[in-house]
This record gives C-alpha cells, structure tokens and sequence, in this order.
C-alpha cells in the first residue's frame, strides 16, 4: 500500500499525508453523524463521557471540541477505525497492527480551540515506539482552519517535559522554558498538514506537533485514531485484560512478548489535575503558545 517513498518520508519526517483514503460517500456520512452528535449537544451542559464541550457552550449554540471514543458512540465511526486500507498502511509499517483509541477533533469556524505543542508518547509510552495516530480529515484542511502542525524528524528526538508548573502531568511542552534553558523543540521547521477532505495523516507517536485555533469561516473536523504494533504493550498497563487486549488485534498474531526497545520514556506522573481530555490536561500548563478566540490578537503561527 506504502510507496518506497512514503516509507522513506515516514522514516525521516515521523508523518506523512496520504490523499483520498476515504471515499466522498464514507466522509459525507461521517459528517452527517458527526452534526447530528453536534446538534444533540444542546442537551449537555459540561462535559462527560462523550462530550469536551468548548468554553463558550450553550444550549441555544452548541459547541463542541471533542467527542471522545467516537467507535464506542456509533458504527460509522467504528468501522472508520477498522478501515481496511488503514489497516494495510499501517501494517506496511509495523506487520502487526492493534487499535488503541481515537477522538473527534472540532475546530468549528471562527472559534475551534487550538492543541498546545505536545507528543503522543508522553501521555501512554509503550515498550517500543511503533505507534502512531492516524487523522482522517473530514473538511479540506488549509493554512487558515487551524491544520495539525508537526516538527519533521522531532520523533527521533528527545521526549520533553509535559509537566506543568506545580510538577503534575499537563500533557503540554513548555517552548519558552527549553528556549530559557538554551534549548529547541525545532519549532522554526514546523511544517502544516494539508489535505482535501478524505485524506490522512499518519504521525509517530514521538512526533512534536499542535495546531492553532480555527480563525476562519470553515470547519476543520479532524477523526483522530490511535494505533500500536502488536508487540507493544503500555507501560503503564491494560486495566481490561490480556483477552480484552487481543480482541484489539487488527492484524497479525497475538503475542505475550513484548517487543522491548531502547527508547527515551518519561511517565505522565503525578497524573494530570485536570482530567477528561487533552484540553482539561493542558489547562494547568500555566502557559499557552497559540492564541484562542477569546482573545483579541490573530492566531500564533508555528516560528
């Protein structure tokens, strides 16, 4: 399914966009689903098991910025995540594939919350790093709605700290504090994601990357799934069961194995103290690179 070249891509950059994966009809009924959840949030007040609700929420103009665990919510999203030629792709990569979990990212026009600076690996290190989080793009994605934003090469990198002020996990780099210390997260290379609607993006676990807020007059939906190898197992451990743990299993064999690997790991402890989402962790940060809607200045472009 790869190409010579995208493997290569993959190897050096730590991402790659492969257009039209996803068919016009499969992307038009995950929008219908995904407005119709979007609509139903009127009913919801705060946020819960299926709903990260944007701070400006209100039954009359609801807002969302995450649905989290969509495959648990409804089938269209389900099968998304068992996507035969995702499957094939990331099995060109790794051979065994084992699903993880996934999220619907909202960044609705004009005002679409952005993702602090931050790698995957710091919120569930594994014992190898054959992990990554594949992005379905459900709108065309440009400069101006708020595109993923990653630092190429950054997944052979260094793991930095997501810790915030009071020492607790907050699932955010701080850039000024490594700049203070003479140091770089590389945002002078980072480099947007683009793509039409039906296009993914498949980013290592390891990769530094963000995105700012949707300061545009169009959406910019964005189906994130995680995936590992099979032979990677969580450092931090599988509450359901080795059984529960298989039934993962999208393609090759089960194993109780581990594959162990020579990689930086720094655990996401003491836990956050905001829980639910990346949003709620990256609230007690201290510290914020890109500009919200709240405020008066334009959004903060990747240096």
């Amino acid at each position: 399914m790869l190409s010579d070249a995208q493997r290569t891509q993959y190897e050096r950059d730590g991402v790659i966009v492969i257009p039209d994966v996803f068919s016009a009809d499969e992307i038009a009924e995950l929008r219908r689903v995904t407005d119709e959840f979007v609509a139903g949030a009127a009913r919801v007040t705060a946020n819960d098991d299926i709903y990260d609700l944007e701070d400006s929420h209100t039954a009359q103009a609801p807002r969302v910025r995450r649905l989290k665990a969509p495959h648990l919510i409804h089938p269209a999203y389900f099968r998304a995540s068992r996507n035969a030629r995702v499957v094939e792709i990331l099995g060109d990569l790794w051979g065994g594939v084992r699903f993880d979990t996934g999220k619907l990212n909202m960044k609705s026009a004009g005002y679409g919350a952005p993702v602090e600076w931050h790698q995957d690996w710091a919120f569930y290190p594994h014992t190898n790093d054959d992990l990554a989080a594949v992005g379905i793009m459900l709108d065309d994605v440009d400069l101006e709605n708020g595109p993923m934003l990653v630092v190429p090469g950054s997944h052979k990198g260094p793991i930095f700290d997501h810790h915030g002020p009071n020492g607790r996990f907050c699932g955010a780099i701080d850039p000024a504090r490594f700049a203070d210390e003479g140091g770089d997260i590389g945002l002078s290379r980072a480099v947007p994601c683009l793509g039409r609607a039906g296009s993914i993006t498949v980013h290592h676990v390891r990769l530094v990357h963000g995105s700012a807020t949707n300061f545009s007059g169009r959406e910019r939906r964005f189906l994130l799934f995680q995936y590992r190898a099979a032979d990677a197992w969580p450092l931090l451990g599988f509450k359901d069961g080795t059984e529960k743990f298989d039934d993962l299993l999208l393609a090759g064999r089960p194993t109780l194995e581990p594959r162990l690997a020579a990689v930086p790991v720094r655990l996401p402890l003491p836990p956050a103290e905001h829980q639910g989402s990346i949003y709620e962790n990256q609230r007690a940060s201290g510290r914020r690179y890109f500009t919200t809607a709240a405020e008066d200045a334009p959004a903060i472009a990747a240096e």
